[in-house]
């Protein structure tokens, strides 16, 4: 995944760090051992609203509003998926999600206000010891995210 997020970006000449590091699990961790605030991180959650699966990214300095989520898709159903879902969906564990739709990751892509006010995104890129930091333009210019307000 790491590589073909690599091979994506510079195909669309997309300037990028790459950092590997030791496994990182939580956000705290990650921003950490890649020398930057914790606000820059993109959270990449995957998530099951309604019968469909959705990556939502919001800055890790923040916590889900299910609550605007559930108001914006109409709906009362709204959960995280579980281990084997993502890994069916994903092929990837909790935490090396990157925040990518298509063409990366074959789900619908949506992004907090939270990641656009920054100047630039931090994420794992698909495994728990690499991580790419881009800047936000760049970021929403290839992503192509629907944005919308849903953190606190």
């Amino acid at each position: 995944m790491f590589e073909k997020i690599k091979a994506w970006l510079i195909s669309q000449s997309i300037e990028f760090k790459e950092i590997h590091h030791e496994p990182t699990v939580t956000s705290e961790e990650s921003a950490k051992v890649r020398g930057v605030d914790l606000s820059i991180g993109g959270k990449a959650l995957v998530l099951k609203i309604d019968d469909s699966f959705k990556i939502c990214v919001l800055s890790a300095a923040k916590k889900l509003d299910s609550a605007a989520l559930k108001k914006y898709f109409g709906t009362k159903k709204l959960r995280f998926a579980n281990k084997e879902e993502l890994m069916n969906l994903t092929g990837l564990v909790p935490g090396s999600v990157p925040p990518l739709g298509r063409p990366i990751i074959d789900l619908a892509l949506f992004v907090d206000n939270s990641i656009v006010k920054n100047q630039q995104i931090a994420f794992n890129a698909g495994s728990l010891t690499d991580s790419i930091i881009m800047s936000v333009p760049d970021y929403l210019k290839v992503a192509k995210p629907t944005i919308l307000n849903f953190s606190e």
